[in-house]
């Protein structure tokens, strides 16, 4: 499937799935005769890993450690000891949770509380 297609699947903008190939976390897995990027469903499932590390707060240098180790590719670094590695990744990931979740109960008072102050009021013409 071309770039267009991926970015609607995905969610992902062109541009960004641009910038992950140009940083190395995804390849194309093939090109058109006219040049166009072809993806196939392994590597629109490759962009929806690294679209969940994001939110997360994963770096692109631990994107890539994390894609060695979950979903392997050609030039993928070697990890040293890859399930340590793993627990790491998981624990980060928790701690991630848990900031996004007290971050979300925040918000969620603040619209709470502007619905509260938002009651419209009748006002009484004289």
């Amino acid at each position: 499937m071309q770039i267009g297609e991926v970015a609607e699947r995905t969610g992902l903008s062109l541009r960004t799935i641009r910038y992950y190939e140009e940083v190395g976390l995804v390849v194309p897995s093939a090109r058109s005769q006219g040049g166009f990027r072809l993806y196939t469903d392994p590597d629109v499932d490759r962009l929806e890993l690294i679209k969940r590390m994001k939110p997360l707060g994963f770096q692109l240098e631990e994107m890539r450690d994390l894609l060695a180790i979950l979903d392997p590719a050609p030039g993928s670094p070697e990890i040293e000891d890859p399930a340590a590695r793993l627990a790491e990744f998981g624990e980060t990931a928790e701690r991630a949770c848990v900031e996004l979740r007290a971050k979300l109960a925040i918000a969620e008072e603040f619209a709470a509380l502007l619905r509260s102050h938002n009651n419209p009021t009748e006002e009484t013409s004289r």
